[in-house]
């Protein structure tokens, strides 16, 4: 099994890029893991409802044609689930056993993902209640996917 994510706008910070590096290091003896950007839209500062709109279908559409024919898709969505880690270890599995090849984690912009984004994704996943910035949740997911990969395999993490 693979795990894709797919994030909207470029990691900027130099300790950002080193902790995602070393977490995809540390993935390789569970599965490989690969980053993908895609453009983000430049948000004016006074945003009408119809802009929001359109900038969210139009960074939808960019990350949903990187998962196209991809298998699971699961969003990262301040509306979704509060998944632990136990739970996301819990799916994590289940897909494995079930023979699905690719995960794709869909990580929005600082205005969040379009309703189709969500509609295509078999899971929406909150990382939690509090915001983080964009660039940041990619380490955080990372952090918990390989998190996640231990506890299927029986391995101690600590807690």
């Amino acid at each position: 099994m693979q795990v894709r994510v797919v994030g909207v706008g470029k990691v900027r910070e130099s300790y950002l890029h080193e902790g995602i590096k070393e977490y995809c290091r540390r993935l390789q003896p569970y599965f490989p893991v690969s980053l993908h950007e895609v453009a983000e839209e430049k948000i004016p500062r006074r945003l009408t409802k119809a802009e929001r709109d359109a900038i969210l279908e139009r960074e939808g559409e960019r990350l949903l044609s990187l998962t196209r024919g991809c298998g699971i898709i699961v969003v990262l969505d301040v509306e979704g689930e509060p998944w632990s880690s136990e739970d996301l270890a819990c799916h994590l599995k289940t897909w494995i056993l079930e023979g699905h090849n690719t995960i794709s984690f869909l990580i929005g912009s600082p205005l969040g993902v379009a309703s189709g984004v969500r509609k295509s994704a078999r899971h929406a996943l909150s990382l939690s209640r509090m915001t983080f910035p964009h660039q940041v949740v990619r380490l955080i997911l990372l952090e918990q996917i390989y998190r996640a990969a231990r506890i299927c395999n029986g391995e101690p993490y600590h807690k």
